[in-house]
Formats: C-alpha cells, sequence, structure tokens
C-alpha cells in the first residue's frame, strides 16, 4: 500500500461480510423478515380496520386517563385532523412500524443495559459500539438493511432498531448505576439474592431514569421510520420521499404535520407513563 495515497477498501470487506451473510444465513434472515412482517401486520390490522373514530376515541380515552382532558383533547384533534388530511392509514402504518421497533430496541436495550450495569467489561465494550451507533449516518443504515432484506417493512424496522437502541442502553446502564450502594448493600445483607435485589430494589428505584431512555427510544424510532420511508416502509415516510420527488409541498405539508401530531402524542404518553410508574413505586416503597 502507497503511504502516500493510502486505500483501505473497508466498503469492499463490509460488502463481502454481507454478502457471506445473504449466502450462508437466508434461512435466519427470511425468518426474521416472517416474524417482523407478521406482527406489524397484525398491528396494522388492529388500527386501520374499526372506524378511524373508535381508534381516535380510543387514543383520546388513553391520553385523558395519562394527563386529563387538554390532552386529551388535543389528541382527539390532533388525529381528526391527520383523517382530514386523507392520511389516516399511512399514519397507523407509521404508528404500527414504530411500535415495532421500539418492542425489539427495548427488549436488546435493557438487558443489555442491565449487563453493563453489573460488568464493567461490558460497559467497556459497548460504549464503542454504542458511539459508532450513534454518530453514523441514519440512512447508512438503510443500504445493508436493504440489501440483507430487500426493500419493505423489514428493513425499515431493522434500521430503526439499530438507530434507535443507544440511548435505551445508556440510560438503562445509568439508571442501575446510580441506585444507593448502602440500599443494594441491606439488601444482600437480609440475604437477597442478586436477581431478587435487581427485581425488587434496583429497578424500581432505576425505573425513571429507564422509563427516560425509553422516550427517547420512542422519538428515535419515529424519527427513523420516515427515513425509513425511503426503504419502502410506506407509511408517512413513504408520503414525505412522495412529496420531495414530486415537489409536492401539499402533500408534505400534511405527511409533516402528521408526524408532529404522532410524537407529540408518543412523547407525553411515554413520559406520563414513565412518571406514573415512578410516582406509584415511590408509594409502594415509601
Amino acid at each position: 500500500m502507497d503511504l502516500l495515497n493510502p486505500r483501505i477498501p473497508l466498503g469492499d470487506w463490509i460488502e463481502d461480510g454481507i454478502d457471506w451473510l445473504t449466502s450462508n444465513l437466508g434461512w435466519l434472515f427470511d425468518f426474521i423478515k416472517l416474524v417482523l412482517t407478521g406482527i406489524y401486520d397484525g398491528l396494522y390490522w388492529v388500527l386501520s380496520t374499526p372506524p378511524y373514530y373508535v381508534i381516535i376515541l380510543i387514543f383520546a380515552a388513553l391520553a385523558f386517563w395519562i394527563r386529563g382532558w387538554r390532552f386529551a383533547l388535543f389528541t382527539a384533534l390532533g388525529f381528526y385532523l391527520i383523517r382530514a388530511f386523507n392520511q389516516w392509514n399511512n399514519a397507523m402504518s407509521t404508528i404500527s412500524l414504530v411500535i415495532v421497533a421500539v418492542l425489539i430496541a427495548l427488549i436488546i436495550a435493557i438487558p443489555l443495559g442491565i449487563l453493563a450495569a453489573r460488568s464493567d467489561g461490558v460497559s467497556r465494550v459497548l460504549k464503542p459500539i454504542l458511539d459508532l451507533m450513534q454518530t453514523m449516518p441514519a440512512l447508512v443504515y438503510l443500504v445493508p438493511a436493504i440489501t440483507i432484506f430487500s426493500v419493505g417493512v423489514t428493513p425499515g424496522a431493522i434500521a430503526t432498531v439499530i438507530f434507535a437502541l443507544p440511548p435505551g442502553v445508556r440510560l438503562t446502564e445509568l439508571a442501575i448505576r446510580q441506585v444507593d450502594p448502602e440500599v443494594v448493600e441491606a439488601g444482600y445483607a437480609f440475604g437477597s439474592s442478586p436477581g431478587k435485589i435487581l427485581r425488587q430494589i434496583q429497578l424500581p428505584l432505576a425505573l425513571p431514569t429507564i422509563m427516560a431512555g425509553v422516550n427517547q427510544v420512542i422519538m428515535l424510532s419515529l424519527s427513523m421510520v420516515v427515513l425509513a420511508g425511503m426503504a419502502g416502509s410506506g407509511g408517512l415516510g413513504g408520503q414525505v420521499i412522495a412529496s420531495i420527488s414530486q415537489l409536492n409541498v401539499s402533500l408534505g405539508m400534511e405527511a409533516g404535520l402528521a408526524v408532529v401530531i404522532i410524537a407529540i402524542f408518543l412523547d407525553r404518553v411515554s413520559n406520563a407513563i414513565g412518571t406514573r410508574s415512578s410516582a406509584l413505586e415511590m408509594v409502594k416503597h415509601g
């Protein structure tokens, strides 16, 4: 290699690796695609089959129970606007994809965060990986995902999970590490096992910070799902991409406003659930 004109073919190595994976683990990727598509289709059917006003009433009732009548009114008017923009099915598609991505991200992130909090070695290994995942441009994740899974819902979901995962891991680790060591030591003194201490002491006390991580995962998932429209995942992201390609300002504004309404709804709901869960835990342990 010419030291004055260096060329490291990293991209070629990654491409060769992806080719090897698709050739040797195609059955696994087909299974992942089948499972993700099945979950997404089920959620989309639940949200899109009933009349739109039924879903609006359900969302408004959830908003009222969590944050009161003002948020319920905002929710009802916001989702009614989405229907008036003729973006209802696209919005339900986006919400379904966000739910799938968030569930998978949390299933991976929370155990990894707990493991990192318990092991400094695991934490040291995870930190540079999470740094890379957070600093990599979001659109880059779509390229290998589309290569492996072709266009559709699955590459969008996979790219969204990768993009949204880091804050869930980081804030879970931080939450566990911030639990007062004296409380943990008291648990050990009373003969509790590590698993029991985790379930009954560390996780309840760490819940507010963990829920902050959940909120970040939801928001990042929603932002990435819009970009995942480039992967053919449809929904509001597909509408935004279509508006750009067609220079259709009205379509872009309507789809963009629908995204904003969904983002506010999901943000307020997740924050309220975290606050309420924290309050219940304080009462339980107070």
